[in-house]
């Protein structure tokens, strides 16, 4: 559990976000700059039939509606991943959001334009509407897909460096064959090394889309799972739902703060701070009495 490729991914969380971030407005602006000296040397230099800044006014202008639409990109591809067991069915969504995924980037790059003619004392024209629409499609639907491309190898690595659990009884080609006993181990493949977690280790789960994060000292470990699933597989003296998307382990349960919206908000022994909804803090107070739980 304490491999070097494990302490590189939690060293790795700590900068993740300005990593993604900065990605993108590097990756962008590069862009922005190439596709905006072409411009510049064809419009400018050889044909002089615009002025100096118009060139830089479209590109930065397409790129910043495009830097907006990231974040987006990346939850349609949460909804929908694109995977080699979900490609075939999530495509054709990801075919049709290309529709609004062009529209909102023309609307907004124009309308960007439009403001920085403006402010230049000048009018910009877009053009023929159905022709230049069209023309921005075939290259919107070129740029979508190499987001996709990008966001969906970007999750393939991380997961390479997190980790991926499994069932033991999950065969590796075909539909998975669910247990017909409680898992004792949980089978984790991490940078092509394997290695067991003992099912009693697990002091959390949460739901996340399509897996469920298996919480384990300290690291998460998706698996290809549901909640409601999973949880008839656990030992239901040990693991406890506490809400629609946590399932907690009572030995790893350090204390129980109600709340005065009738909830309560669970504290682990790592210190993580978990939501109780009412319903499930009725099943708790069943469980250990009302005065356990504070109430």
């Amino acid at each position: 559990m304490t491999t070097r490729a494990g302490f590189d991914y939690q060293d790795f969380q700590r900068w993740r976000r300005p990593f993604e971030v900065g990605f993108w407005v590097v990756t962008l602006t590069a862009n922005t700059l190439f596709n905006g000296l072409v411009s510049w040397f064809d419009h400018v230099y050889h044909r002089r039939v615009v002025a100096n800044l118009e060139p830089w006014i479209w590109e930065s202008s397409s790129s910043l509606v495009m830097l907006a639409l990231v974040p987006l990109v990346v939850v349609a591809t949460r909804r929908w991943p694109v995977r080699l067991d979900t490609w075939r069915r999530n495509l054709k969504v990801h075919l049709l959001l290309t529709v609004p995924f062009c529209l909102v980037h023309v609307l907004g790059m124009v309308g960007l334009r439009t403001l920085a003619y403006l402010a230049l004392g000048s009018h910009y024209d877009f053009g023929d509407w159905p022709v230049e629409l069209f023309y921005e499609y075939l290259k919107d639907f070129r740029t979508y897909a190499l987001f996709i491309a990008l966001i969906s190898f970007y999750g393939f690595f991380l997961r390479r460096l997190q980790g991926e659990a499994t069932l033991l009884a999950e065969p590796d080609e075909g539909p998975p064959v669910e247990p017909v006993d409680r898992p004792e181990r949980f089978l984790v493949r991490k940078l092509g090394k394997e290695f067991l977690i003992a099912a009693r280790e697990i002091e959390w789960l949460q739901a996340a889309g399509n897996y469920v994060n298996l919480h384990v000292r300290g690291r998460d470990y998706p698996l290809r799972a549901t909640m409601a699933g999973i949880e008839e597989r656990l030992d239901p003296a040990r693991f406890v739902r506490v809400q629609r998307s946590y399932l907690v382990n009572l030995d790893y349960l350090a204390e129980i703060e109600p709340l005065d919206t009738g909830d309560a908000r669970l504290t682990m022994r790592d210190g993580a701070s978990l939501p109780c909804s009412r319903r499930y803090r009725a099943q708790l107070r069943e469980r250990f009495g009302e005065a356990s739980l504070g109430v």
